[in-house]
């Protein structure tokens, strides 16, 4: 027994080998062998890759920015050729609106012309009936004036009275 616990205690002593001392040397020299392989396996094997994926990217970027630079180019280009047909198919616009309120504006002087021409003969047309109206109801009036004028003269004067004398005081009267 006592062996057993003496066998015991010189493991439980030693513990973990990377903190026993004695193992230090030969720990650092497998740490810098590892970390000499480490580092030339990544020098030439991994790091060159990583370089050569960034440098594509880079280069696929750069190719983007180029093409949205040149469409942005297109795209202000387009858009002054846009405003400038715009521009342009405004003033168009405006010109023919213009000729067609002249042209209306042409129409409707020659039809009011037109008008005040047959309204102007209408009008004399009228005048010259009315004034054919007027004369013929004048003489209407003073036929019938000298009518009854020689029937009032009849009843109140028995005798036969002049008919020259009566029209001549009924032109008379009517006249003012």
């Amino acid at each position: 027994m006592a062996t057993e616990t003496n066998g015991a205690a010189t493991e439980h002593a030693q513990g973990m080998p990377q903190l026993d001392f004695s193992t230090f040397p030969n720990q650092i020299f497998w740490l810098l062998v590892t970390l000499v392989v480490i580092y030339f396996v990544m020098s030439r094997v991994a790091l060159p890759r990583i370089a050569s994926v960034l440098a594509e990217r880079h280069g696929a970027i750069q190719s983007d920015l180029d093409k949205a630079e040149q469409m942005k180019a297109k795209a202000v280009e387009a858009e002054a050729a846009y405003n400038k047909a715009l521009v342009d198919a405004r003033a168009e616009a405006q010109a023919i609106v213009e000729a067609t309120r002249a042209e209306i504006q042409k129409d409707v002087d020659v039809a009011m012309a037109k008008a005040d021409a047959e309204i102007a003969a209408k009008s004399a047309e009228s005048e010259t009936a009315i004034k054919e109206i007027r004369d013929s109801a004048l003489g209407a009036i003073e036929e019938v004036a000298n009518d009854t004028a020689e029937a009032i003269v009849a009843k109140v004067m028995p005798t036969a009275a002049d008919k020259t004398a009566v029209k001549a005081a009924v032109s008379a009267r009517l006249k003012g």
